[in-house]
């Protein structure tokens, strides 16, 4: 058996682990550029980490001009404000959209051209150094070596990859997560779920993403539901920000499949939050994959106390789908119809987003890979809910 395994060297969890950081973001740089969210600077944590920053000498830079998720215009704009402001590390601060962001602007502050020129290459050089914070339990970009943008000019919603952006430093103080409102927290947490259930089916799993999928797993069926009915609820909170770590370290080596490949082309045409649209997506883009690989769908299963050691491969796996479609609905994740898409236009993306899905590659990590013409149908079957 050969793999690979790699992650962010150095993660600080728990209470207060932003001032337990400070020594080692002082050996960073001088300047940093903290990329952020304007409700998470009005909520004076941007704040908090410039008087951290201060406290060990350290100069800094807001960037919060980020009005969705990130495309390649906003990316560049900060790469304007990094070079202007003369920093030399990058501090990311709040959900996905300010932690993708960083990891783009440390990538295309050093990369000549644009950025769909690196559209299916691995990023590759010296990038500025990266401190990722998340106030999110679900994207765990933190400790990945991936973000996700829109090309503006296509239309596409592209997953760029390589070791040179994972993080330095990540530093994880689930007590951000508690001001996430639901529609955030219930994003976020089935976006770490995706990715656990991901990882572990996926052709490229090896022992040790399996053992952070299950136990990331695990812990989202019973922690998820409870941050949702109580955002206040610590416990739940801590969990979550566990699993979204453990999830997040699993996709380095085993990355996401069939969900994340049809999601995508979803957020890119009709703006709908990444989180949302796996949500919407899960249950029947695994059911459509779960013959491929019914052995570790079934371990799912037993992990979660819905499936038992006697039952059969199949009947297992078909327990955990029953499972994951139950928490759904007791999540109350919308149809397509519900979130209130325009079905007509769907209809009429349906064959680019299923080639855009396909040219993506996740698709082809499923053991059972689904055509075009298959994935086509899977879009159909959500339209028609």
């Amino acid at each position: 058996m050969n793999f690979t395994f790699s992650t962010t060297p150095k993660t600080f969890f728990g209470e207060g682990a932003l001032e337990s950081a400070s020594a080692e973001l002082a050996a960073l740089g001088k300047k940093a550029l903290i990329v952020t969210g304007k409700i998470i600077t009005k909520t004076g944590l941007a704040d908090k980490v410039q008087k951290t920053l201060s406290s060990v000498g350290i100069e800094s830079a807001v960037f919060n001009d980020l009005p969705g998720e990130p495309t390649d215009i906003m990316i560049m704009n900060g790469v304007k404000v990094f070079k202007a402001e003369n920093c030399d590390f990058i501090i990311g601060l709040g959900g996905g959209t300010p932690l993708d962001t960083a990891k783009a602007i440390a990538a295309m502050s050093v990369l000549p051209g644009k950025m769909i020129e690196y559209k299916g290459k691995e990023l590759t050089g010296n990038f500025s150094p990266l401190v990722l914070i998340p106030t999110t339990a679900g994207t765990g970009s933190e400790v990945t070596r991936y973000f996700v943008f829109t090309n503006t000019e296509t239309n596409e919603k592209l997953l760029f990859k390589g070791d040179a952006l994972l993080p330095k430093i990540a530093i994880i103080d689930y007590t951000y997560t508690v001001s996430s409102p639901l529609n955030i927290t219930l994003a976020t947490g089935m976006d770490a779920l995706c990715h656990a259930i991901e990882s572990y089916t996926c052709r490229k799993a090896n022992p040790i993403t399996d053992m952070f999928c299950i136990d990331a797993v695990k812990r989202i069926f019973e922690y998820l539901p409870k941050a949702c009915a109580d955002g206040n609820d610590k416990e739940a909170r801590k969990n979550m920000s566990f699993a979204a770590y453990e999830a997040g370290v699993a996709i380095n080596g085993s990355p996401t499949t069939i969900i994340h490949g049809m999601s995508r082309p979803i957020g890119a045409c009709f703006h709908v939050p990444h989180g949302i649209s796996n949500a919407m997506l899960a249950v029947e883009c695994l059911r459509a994959v779960l013959e491929g690989c019914y052995e570790k769908f079934a371990a799912l299963g037993i992990a979660i106390g819905v499936a038992k050691e006697s039952d059969t491969a199949k009947n297992g796996a078909e327990k955990f789908l029953a499972a994951l479609e139950d928490l759904t609905l007791q999540l109350k994740v919308p149809t397509l119809r519900e979130y209130g898409l325009d079905l007509e236009k769907f209809t009429e993306m349906e064959d680019k987003m299923a080639g855009d899905s396909v040219a993506s590659g996740s698709p082809a990590n499923c053991w059972k890979v689904l055509s075009k013409e298959e994935q086509i149908e899977i879009y159909e079957t959500l339209r028609k809910k």
